[in-house]
């Protein structure tokens, strides 16, 4: 049996050390209950960019907009400036694995450019993969760069192996196959917050895998912007009263409800969840085994981080 915390926060939005807190004391409070695995919403530290729709977001070369931008990258996160050290000191003290949602800076690719990237951090406090987001969807193309597909592998966990993606990747075919093929039983998919992606797809993808699907949001209101955002009252004034309504649920390899989707509430759910389940599931179908015929049809994955120079010293 595994335990999975399912955190449904509000983000301290575009406020790192702030949202990196609020992992800790989710972190906390699931080794209190002997959590195997907690798992975070897309983006949380710093926070998703809720401010492009309502301030003009697509406006090239403006002041604004660079503004925002500019404090956006500020807060993000670089692992290897250790921002994410007390977060894996704090899973290696409890005993916990993770998959946390970052906007990420990192320096293989200038320390300028942002990246939605999902971090799957081990019960050892050991980062193991980071999958940065293969293909931003519409407006987060303004802020996010399309990432690669090094992060696209799974980590056993218990007697599951586990993967995630953020958001619209999972909707993604291919993409799906890529982890199916690694054997994949525990699919985690990260999302802003929001029921309409999470209440119609993830029984769907528990079905298509014959595996536990968990999906994870946030709770986003115009009171989570912090008067020292850039242009704070013009972007509370642009988000309505909940940009982003949660959603997180589980659903088991059959497609029922493990933990119904859980709507403008935050809060952390738990529950337990059995491998058995996945084995008497996929009887009759595994997408990956023997209903598959990769002498018709194979896929070719790249995992190269890929970067624009390549040195030889």
């Amino acid at each position: 049996m595994l335990k999975l915390a399912l955190p449904q926060l509000s983000p301290v939005w575009l406020n790192r050390e702030g949202s990196l807190s609020s992992v800790l004391e989710a972190i906390q409070k699931a080794s209190k209950e002997k959590a195997d695995l907690i798992v975070f919403s897309e983006g949380f530290v710093p926070g998703y960019p809720f401010w492009l729709d309502g301030t003009g977001g697509a406006a090239f070369d403006n002041p604004k907009q660079k503004e925002i931008f500019a404090h956006y990258a500020n807060q993000a996160v670089t692992i290897e400036d250790g921002h994410l050290d007390g977060v894996c000191s704090a899973l290696k003290t409890a005993g916990v694995a993770a998959y946390l949602g970052i906007i990420e800076r990192p320096r293989d690719r200038s320390g300028h450019s942002l990246y939605c990237s999902y971090v799957y951090i081990n019960k050892e406090g050991i980062i193991c993969s980071v999958h940065r987001k293969l293909q931003p969807t519409y407006e987060e193309r303004l802020v996010w760069s399309p990432g690669d597909g090094a992060g696209l592998v799974t980590h056993k966990l218990g007697d599951f192996t586990v993967g995630g993606l953020n958001c619209w990747e999972n909707w993604m075919p291919l993409t799906r196959a890529a982890f199916y093929g690694q054997g994949e039983d525990l699919h985690i998919a990260c999302w802003p917050g929001n029921m309409r992606n999470t209440e119609d797809l993830t029984p769907v993808l528990a079905k298509e895998g014959r595996s536990y699907c968990v999906s994870v949001g946030s709770v986003m209101t115009p009171d989570c912007v912090e008067d020292d955002t850039p242009f704070a009252e013009e972007i509370r004034a642009s988000l309505g009263d909940m940009p982003a309504d949660g959603g997180s649920c589980v659903a088991a390899p059959d497609g029922s409800w493990v933990l119904p989707p859980l709507k403008a509430e935050t809060g952390i759910r738990y529950c337990e969840l059995d491998p058995a389940k996945i084995r008497q599931e996929r009887q009759n179908f595994d997408p990956a085994g023997h209903y598959s015929r990769p002498d018709v049809t194979q896929l070719r994955v790249n995992r190269q981080r890929q970067s624009t120079v390549r040195f030889e010293d």
